[in-house]
């Protein structure tokens, strides 16, 4: 038993070939060989002398142990082993090209997924604009948005996403960022707030009490929530609102006051009896960003969904025109 297997091991062993050794030049002079059963016409197909493609015959011969070409009464013809070869090269030869060269895309035939982490006060502003291109131009391409901007980086480095959209401080060395529009912060109010009545002065911005979405529900609040508090704001809480969705609603029905990015607050002062208003104090700007890692820098349908992201956003940007100042006594 044991010598059996051996000697199978061994026959197992002798049939592989060591693909290191073989020289992929070889393989294209034994393609214009095969095809034109002739070394001369062979070598002016590939661009070598008569002499040298006979030196490749000699050496392909070696490589497979059979003579390949011969001779007969009616002309140069290829043995069997020949004619095997001749059936099944070119496919193998062209599945290599076709790994050798950079793959092409084509939108409207792709059928693939996009998971994309944006918070949804970003879909909010970019989805509109966003999602009738991508079914104009790749009808089969799914988008898959994840609200959670947290831990992007590393879910981007992973594969578990494939592009972040939001705010996020800093690229390290790995990622690529680019930046779709900045924005800045404006003020939602109710139209009939007793506050547009009088002159919207700091004191009275500050004296309102604030709703603040939940940092652990959007990405990118946190600096904004950080300003207002620096602003020394009267000792009472803030209310908690859990997402962008349900904030303006709430300020829709009382006299709350809720600071987003100003695309955020016309999108919803679109929908809801709101107001937006300028700040009555410096607040920092908003920068929306795009972030990919560099695994898929070069992938042509990855390049493409980013390019149609941008023209999404610059849409954006052109679109939601700066509001009108309110109007207040």
């Amino acid at each position: 038993m044991t010598a059996a297997l051996d000697a199978g091991m061994e026959a197992s062993g002798a049939r592989r070939t060591n693909l290191a050794s073989v020289d992929l030049n070889l393989l294209v002079a034994l393609e214009a060989l095969l095809e034109q059963r002739n070394v001369t016409h062979a070598g002016q197909r590939v661009g070598l002398s008569q002499p040298a493609m006979s030196r490749a015959l000699a050496r392909l011969r070696g490589m497979f142990n059979d003579d390949l070409l011969v001779r007969t009464s009616a002309g140069p013809t290829l043995t069997a082993r020949g004619e095997q070869l001749r059936a099944r090269l070119p496919s193998a030869l062209g599945v290599i090209r076709e790994i050798l060269v950079s793959r092409s895309f084509r939108p409207e035939e792709a059928k693939s997924k996009v998971t994309v982490a944006m918070p949804e006060h970003q879909a909010l502003v970019l989805l509109p604009r966003l999602l009738p291109r991508l079914r104009l131009r790749a009808p089969n391409l799914d988008l898959v948005v994840s609200p959670l901007l947290a831990g992007s980086l590393k879910r981007l480095e992973s594969g578990e996403i494939d592009l972040a959209i939001g705010q996020v401080d800093g690229t390290p060395s790995g990622f690529f960022r680019r930046t779709l529009y900045t924005d800045r912060f404006v003020c939602l109010l109710r139209r009939d707030h007793p506050s547009l009545q009088h002159e919207w002065t700091a004191d009275r911005f500050l004296a309102l009490r604030h709703a603040v979405i939940s940092p652990g529900a959007e990405g990118g609040f946190g600096q904004i929530y950080d300003a207002i508090a620096n602003l020394n704001l009267p000792d009472r809480d803030p209310l908690i609102v859990p997402n962008v969705m349900a904030a303006p609603m709430m300020v829709a029905e009382s006299d709350l006051v809720l600071t987003v990015p100003r695309r955020v607050a016309m999108r919803a002062a679109a929908m809801l009896p709101l107001t937006v208003v300028e700040p009555p104090v410096e607040l920092p700007s908003y920068e929306v960003s795009l972030i990919w890692h560099e695994r898929h820098h070069r992938d042509a349908e990855h390049g493409w969904t980013r390019s149609e992201i941008a023209a999404a956003a610059t849409e954006v940007v052109h679109s939601l025109a700066e509001p009108p100042a309110a109007r207040v006594a």
